[in-house]
């Protein structure tokens, strides 16, 4: 296995893309070799960042850095597109290129 690297994924419970996320961040992250381990942080929970409350949601987070950079939402969001796709964060996950 290979080293594990921090990876966050902040959501909101209704949103309805966020299973998906779990799922595709799971399969990302087995393709890669990591480890099956991210933090997940509830907007509404008093424990979750406060910088991290105005993401959108599902966001997924590798190393601090949001993977699907969009314009700040104001207020509750779900992402539009939904849950960023397997091959997204597995190029994520290994490096490969920028993140969009």
């Amino acid at each position: 296995m290979v080293e594990s690297m921090k990876v966050e994924l902040v959501y909101f419970a209704g949103c309805p893309h966020v299973e998906e996320a779990r799922t595709n961040l799971a399969k990302a992250l087995l393709e890669v070799g990591l480890d099956q381990d991210w933090t997940e942080w509830d907007v509404d929970d008093p424990a979750t960042p406060e910088d991290y409350r105005y993401l959108p949601s599902p966001t997924v987070l590798v190393a601090g850095q949001d993977v699907a950079p969009m314009q700040e939402a104001a207020g509750r969001a779900c992402r539009a597109s939904g849950a960023l796709g397997v091959e997204v964060l597995t190029r994520v996950l290994r490096g490969l290129g920028p993140r969009a």
